[in-house]
């Protein structure tokens, strides 16, 4: 489980390095400064920001072009599975849930609410004349709380992990997540994509087991093409599971294009 190791040792050593608060990260997701000179801004927080205020600080919105760069160009979605702190809680609901073997609440969500979340923000961003879902952002509360060292984010985290754990697998990023929404977009012609080999895959459906996003992966079993939809999150799960090697990162299919069958 490579990837997944890779994901905890990269999300759990950027809010160690937030905690130390040295030179080489200073801040927190929304806004933080790399080196002591780079600034990193929360896209979807500026825009918020803007919408509500028309107006954006100049080093807020060089930080806003960097992380978009990032992400935009080349990570896709990825800050919701190798940066963002409740993914680890919700992953240890699905894996709750599955020990467990409860199939939990259906409760009908629409596909598309995330989307929706993500639009009403912005228009209660600018009638309010408050960045919305800053204000009540629970990514914000359990990383600023680990950061600073209060207690409060344990209960955000426990309502976090029980809406998973007996409502509905993963549904706080694929439903109700506005900023996993945002990044979706933002990343959706990203460089870095799942790559599937169709002639190598057996059909054995584990990728679509593990799948936070199912939706994605359309092609398995049917076609060799790439993951190219926004709402990946580069989380490298599908790929650990693939006893067939037929799912790998490309960056511009650099091995080459893989025959259908």
């Amino acid at each position: 489980m490579r990837y997944l190791v890779l994901r905890r040792l990269t999300q759990c050593g950027i809010l160690a390095l937030f905690i130390a608060n040295t030179f080489v990260l200073k801040g927190n997701l929304s806004s933080s400064k790399l080196f002591d000179t780079i600034p990193l801004s929360d896209p979807f927080a500026a825009l918020q920001i803007f919408v509500a205020s028309l107006h954006v600080e100049a080093s807020a919105l060089l930080g806003v072009l960097v992380v978009s760069s990032i992400y935009g160009l080349f990570l896709g979605r990825a800050f919701c599975a190798w940066v963002c702190p409740v993914n680890i809680i919700v992953d240890f609901a699905t894996w709750f849930r599955r020990k467990l073997e409860f199939r939990g609440v259906h409760l009908g969500l629409p596909k598309n609410l995330r989307y929706i979340l993500l639009a009403l923000s912005l228009i209660l961003s600018f009638v309010l004349a408050t960045p919305a879902f800053e204000s009540v952002s629970f990514i914000g509360v359990i990383q600023r709380g680990i950061i600073l060292g209060t207690a409060s984010w344990l209960i955000v985290a426990f309502l976090l992990f029980c809406v998973d754990a007996f409502l509905g697998d993963q549904i706080i990023c694929s439903k109700l997540c506005p900023l996993g929404a945002f990044y979706s977009l933002m990343g959706r012609y990203a460089l870095l994509k799942v790559q599937h080999n169709a002639l190598r895959c057996t059909k054995c459906d584990l990728c679509f087991e593990i799948c936070p996003e199912k939706q994605v992966l359309w092609m398995v079993g049917l076609k060799s093409v790439a993951v190219n939809s926004g709402e990946c999150t580069r989380c490298g799960r599908c790929i650990d599971v693939c006893a067939d090697d037929a799912l790998e990162f490309s960056i511009l299919d650099l091995k080459g294009s893989f025959k259908t069958q």
